[in-house]
């Protein structure tokens, strides 16, 4: 039922030929390339790069992260500088992916630019993280936002159950696991509508708040930044609701290898995506706070439903529906494109080798995906929304500083690398020392949940010694591990 596609790996820079002898399927959309192996086709895009895009970015971050950035900063007016400064700082980080995707033509986003820059051991402690912490919990996040919004319209005057929201959860997790293991040309064709789903959820909110700017509602702009004072804390903790609200702009590069002429498409795709949903992200809480002062926003626990019922009367039963749909389809385009990194990864020998097996019939990385199966439910029954929001953060953009630091340091180790797009030094740095002092200080801010991320992130360092590096395993430990 499963086999190893026998597909170019990357090595020290360049291309080595797959361990796999036989000949199977590709990931998706496998042709047979010069020499007899099977290789990916480019059909993506610029208008798909696009939607890939702005499709995984706009999820349940908008509908979530409002109430997280105004908890942490004190004001409106702080809270909107702070989405505004979230997409400036995505911008800058989505312009250094540029930077590495169209000269390092690999798949894996964040794991092949580490193991091109500074090798195996920070590369296998990304990957470990990434399994381990970032994408259950990223799905758990994702997927609690959906089940809040669908039951929203059957328990509009009453509490919605706790248990109701993770039950529903753990469906809506289930059914993106069996679409993205059954077929990828459905999983692609449902993204698509989801995408299209989103974009009328975001308009669906900005266009009555524009309305209301027109009709002079402004008092809840008057003394925007009156209120608590933003503690250097808090500032931290409200950076990472507003970069997960705008995390998805790396996802393009985790498929590099079928971007069609990735060095025009890539660079092109990221800056036209950023703009559009920054310029969207900000006007959606200028609509927010046109009818919703900063304590009610507070008290929500679902901004665009208080939002909607508002204004729209008994059409605000279509915005939680629109809602949990984009929420759902962030979840789908997450699993699709983080199975790709477990599927490099094992390519390299980083992860067991059933991982980089596909099904013969389906031509889908059933193994890459179903892993994530287990610790994402594990996830979501035993944690809340923020505190594995803030879970997930510290690792996340601890290594993602980590890769926009090896630009910096490719820049000088490889200078003669051909670069089609190339940023200027001071982006790279910019960013990379965001994420990383903003790192530093959630430890501060956040003891124990990134205390908890920070260790598990530890643990790759023995992980790496004890099931890449020693030689001599056990008959039994090497079959497990698929070798």
């Amino acid at each position: 039922m499963l086999r190893k596609a026998s597909v170019p790996t990357a090595s020290n820079g360049k291309y080595s030929p797959g361990r796999s002898k036989g000949r199977s399927p590709s990931l998706e959309s496998g042709q047979l390339a010069p020499g007899g192996k099977v290789a990916l086709k480019q059909k993506v895009t610029l208008l798909r790069g696009i939607s890939i895009i702005i499709g995984t970015i706009i999820g349940a971050g908008i509908f979530i992260s409002p109430k997280g950035i105004l908890q942490n900063t004190g004001s409106v007016g702080m809270s909107l500088c702070v989405w505004a400064a979230c997409g400036l700082l995505s911008l800058f980080g989505a312009l250094c992916y540029a930077e590495l995707g169209t000269c390092i033509k690999k798949s894996g986003g964040h794991y092949t630019y580490i193991l091109e820059a500074f090798g195996p051991l920070p590369a296998f402690v990304r990957v470990w993280v990434e399994l381990l912490i970032i994408r259950p919990a990223a799905t758990a996040v994702i997927s609690l936002a959906f089940g809040r919004y669908i039951l929203e319209p059957f328990f509009m005057h009453c509490e919605i159950p706790e248990l109701a929201i993770k039950l529903i959860t753990a469906v809506g997790i289930t059914t993106v696991m069996v679409l993205n293991s059954t077929s990828v040309s459905w999983s692609a064709r449902i993204q698509i509508f989801l995408t299209f789903c989103k974009l009328v959820a975001i308009l669906i909110i900005i266009v009555p708040g524009v309305i209301q700017l027109i009709k002079g509602e402004t008092q809840h702009f008057k003394n925007a930044f009156a209120g608590n004072d933003a503690s250097v804390m808090g500032l931290p903790l409200a950076f990472y609701s507003g970069m997960y609200a705008y995390s998805g702009w790396f996802y393009l590069n985790f498929v590099t290898e079928e971007v069609e002429n990735p060095e025009k498409n890539i660079p092109l795709a990221i800056c036209i995506s950023m703009i559009i949903v920054t310029v969207g992200y900000v006007l959606t809480n200028v609509a927010y706070f046109t009818t919703i002062s900063a304590g009610e926003l507070l008290l929500s626990k679902a901004v665009a439903v208080t939002f909607a019922e508002r204004l729209m009367g008994n059409f605000s039963l279509a915005v939680p529906v629109f809602v949990a749909l984009s929420c759902f389809g962030s979840m789908n385009g997450g699993v699709f494109a983080v199975s790709r990194m477990f599927y490099v990864a094992s390519r390299e020998g980083h992860l067991p080798e059933i991982l980089s097996m596909i099904h013969v019939r389906k031509h889908t990385p059933l193994p890459a995906v179903i892993v994530l199966y287990p610790l994402t439910m594990i996830m979501l029954f035993n944690g809340d929304l923020y505190s594995l929001l803030n879970f997930l953060s510290f690792a996340r953009w601890l290594f993602i500083g980590l890769a926009v630091a090896g630009l910096i340091y490719l820049r000088y180790k490889r200078p003669d690398m051909p670069r089609p797009f190339k940023v200027p030094l001071f982006i790279p740095a910019l960013f990379s020392f965001t994420c990383l002092f903003m790192v530093a200080l959630s430890l501060y801010s956040d003891p124990v949940n990134t205390g908890i991320g920070f260790a598990i992130t530890l643990t790759g360092v023995p992980a790496y010694y004890l099931f890449i590096i020693w030689d001599k395993k056990p008959k039994w430990f090497r079959r497990l591990l698929g070798k």
